[in-house]
């Protein structure tokens, strides 16, 4: 389950996150004021003295909520750079004809009365506040008498006392009557951090029935409407101009406080994939999110601790809204009608950002099989090709993790040849694994029926289920790599718990396929490149290296020996090759070779390099010598292994060898060709000493 950071707005300030206690509209009604009577030398004034400078941008987003601490700053640096000691109280009064608010402005005038909304004032005010409380003592039809209380560990301020009075005496002009007047105040009362004031107003029946047009065009409902209004269709737009989906997200949690103020806002949405929700918060801790956004997405009843709303459109149904009130204050008038139209908005952004992302990722897997399509043409082995592919389809699927793995007609296995997505230890255990098709149904299902499978963690093979495991997938797509009738082999893509999407045989089962099309061609292509290599660098008969893939060896010997050389050659040729072709014929000659190749390569070390040069003549790169003695030592062990006579067509034939060595020099000229010269020349003068050492013994 994806999450927002509890209480965070996006902004990348350095500067120690704010407790949620004062919203955003509080702290832009102080500006608003200073700049109506300061000016904007004012403001920044009034921001520098608050310690707030260097956020200015954010101080008068209505969105944002703020710490008690850092409002009261605020009122402070107000007062000080007006110069007025009523500058607090002037600020509440003009709190409605600053145009903030506008919903909760809404909200108050739908309860009828100020009677009324001095009812529901408590209410009211925790959406103000989460280190405050009011108390309603008494009401009248002109009258109220409300006290203030302040949460135990904060330090009481005459300021806030002084703000709350003035929005409290504007009560009244929400219903077009004239301000109540204050007709009682007591701050602080005896030290307890508790404000008691008493307020009077008018009645409605005395107020003139008929108002001028431009009275009607100071209607505070009217005012509140229009700015609402303008609110939502700036949210609208905040929201559409998100660049991806995480953003538009973040952007709704952020806004909704301006449709429906309250101490935190909830988001749950489903994954455009298919995966787990996708929830964001703000004032949430985020242990709570979790088990909060499960229970709004069940439809559990929050009561009165949420306002909860869909998010849908014409097009889909993208998840649930909430404003939330830990308090269980709960909602107010319209509150529920306001959140729904935002929730409109919202899920109209999210239609936008959903289709580009849609377009986005469409563009991107068609540019993802371009690619491939070029690095494909110009692989040139199977491992390059199943690199390439294991890697593509992350992008062009969309899973948590691919492979591509080879069949092996010889041992009768499927093996990994390439994986993506895996972490080092789960790709050992893929690297590990044989799949052999006597133990796991699956891969014989795939070798006989050749169609696509889909299998989960849960009910594979005992087999297939442990390595499903060791790789930490749990839903796995496997298309067959068909050559014709050859099989080459599976590629496969897989997903986490609970990230696969619902539906894996379509679209996803399509695009795999139109990999596995080209990889299959590819690998193809591939080994009978690696077949052409083949023939073109080693001796058709023996399968060793020729002469031209031998002295490519050589030349890599020598640029890797150190500058004591340590390197060395030998050279060897048959005796008595010519007598065994024409007494036997070509075919026991060449058989004879195939027998000298397949001696050599037992009597040498595992880093020689054993080659057939021409006819009967072999060489021998000797990497790593101590010195030349160890030349000669493994030249000897080569003339060894002719002591025992070849059997060819049945009959037992001796044939010897002549082995000349050639070791570089620390000052020698570092030549293949050179090299290979000189053993030859000591192979020659080894046959005339062994051909003396046969006549004298005559």
């Amino acid at each position: 389950m994806g999450t927002g950071a509890p209480g965070s707005d996006g902004t990348a300030a350095a500067r120690p996150a704010e407790a949620r206690e004062t919203p955003g509209i509080t702290m832009a009604g102080v500006l608003t004021y200073v700049r109506r009577h300061g000016g904007d030398d004012a403001v920044a004034a009034v921001l520098d003295r608050a310690g707030l400078g260097e956020v200015a941008d954010q101080v008068e987003d209505q969105a944002r909520w703020w710490s008690y601490d850092t409002r009261i700053r605020l009122f402070a640096a107000a007062t000080e750079v007006l110069g007025d000691p009523d500058t607090m109280f002037h600020v509440g009064t003009a709190a409605i004809r600053s145009g903030l608010g506008h919903s909760l402005l809404l909200v108050l005038r739908a309860l009828g009365t100020p009677r009324q909304v001095f009812r529901q004032l408590p209410r009211a005010a925790a959406k103000f506040t989460t280190v405050s409380r009011m108390e309603v003592r008494e009401t009248t039809a002109t009258s109220a008498t409300v006290a203030l209380h302040l949460a135990d560990g904060y330090a009481h301020s005459a300021l806030d006392c002084a703000y709350a009075r003035g929005l409290a005496v504007m009560i009244p002009a929400i219903f077009g009557l004239p301000p109540g007047v204050l007709t009682h105040t007591e701050c602080c009362v005896e030290g307890t951090g508790t404000c008691v004031y008493r307020l009077t107003w008018e009645r409605r029946s005395r107020l003139r029935r008929r108002r001028r047009r431009d009275a009607a065009e100071a209607d505070p409902e009217l005012a509140a409407l229009r700015g609402q209004l303008r609110t939502l269709q700036s949210a609208a737009g905040d929201l559409v101009a998100g660049e991806d989906l995480d953003t538009v997200l973040h952007r709704i949690v952020a806004r909704a406080g301006e449709a429906v103020l309250a101490p935190a806002h909830l988001l749950v949405v489903a994954a455009p994939d298919g995966g787990p929700p996708l929830v964001h918060g703000a004032g949430i801790p985020g242990a709570r999110l979790p088990d909060l956004a499960e229970r709004i997405l069940s439809g559990d009843d929050l009561g009165r601790t949420a306002v909860v709303v869909d998010v849908a459109s014409a097009r889909r149904r993208h998840g649930k809204l909430a404003a939330i009130y830990p308090s269980g204050d709960g909602e107010m008038a319209d509150e529920h009608a306001m959140l729904a139209a935002y929730a409109g908005h919202a899920a109209a952004a999210l239609d936008l950002i959903i289709a580009l992302e849609d377009a986005r990722t469409e563009a991107d897997r068609a540019g993802a099989l371009l690619e491939l399509s070029h690095e494909l043409a110009a692989a040139a082995d199977p491992a390059e090709v199943a690199r390439l592919v294991a890697a593509a389809l992350l992008r062009v699927v969309g899973c948590a993790r691919a492979s591509l793995l080879l069949w092996d007609p010889g041992a009768g296995v499927l093996r990994a040849s390439a994986t993506a997505g895996l972490s080092d230890e789960q790709a050992a255990v893929m690297r590990r694994t044989a799949l052999r098709p006597e133990e796991t149904p699956e891969v014989m299902g795939l070798l006989t029926d050749r169609e696509p499978l889909i299998f989960d963690d849960a009910t594979s093979s005992p087999t297939l289920r442990a390595l499903l495991r060791g790789v930490g997938s749990a839903r796995v797509v496997a298309v067959p790599l068909l050559a014709g009738s050859a099989f080459l082999g599976v590629v496969t893509v897989g997903w986490q718990p609970g990230e696969a999407p619902e539906e894996l045989g379509g679209d996803v089962l399509a695009r795999l396929r139109g990999v596995g099309d080209q990889a299959a061609t590819a690998l193809q292509k591939a080994r009978l490149l690696e077949t052409v290599r083949h023939q073109a660098t080693h001796d058709a008969l023996t399968g060793l290296p020729n002469r031209v893939l031998f002295l490519e060896r050589l030349e890599a010997s020598l640029a890797e020996a150190g500058p004591d050389g340590g390197l060395g050659v030998l050279f060897c040729d048959l005796d008595r090759f010519k007598d065994v072709n024409d007494s036997l014929g070509h075919a026991a000659g060449d058989e004879l070779l195939r027998q000298v190749s397949a001696r050599l390569r037992a009597a040498v070390r595992p880093g020689d390099t054993v080659g057939r040069l021409s006819g009967d003549e072999f060489a021998i790169v000797l990497p790593d010598l101590a010195d030349a003695d160890h030349a000669r030592t493994l030249a000897d062990r080569i003339a060894a292994c002719f002591d025992e006579p070849f059997r060819l067509e049945g009959t037992p034939v001796r044939v010897g060898t002549s082995v000349g060595a050639a070791v570089l020099g620390p000052a020698q000229e570092r030549d293949a060709d050179a090299l290979l010269r000189e053993a030859d020349a000591a192979m020659y003068l080894e046959k005339q000493r062994r051909g003396r050492s046969a006549r004298a013994a005559r």
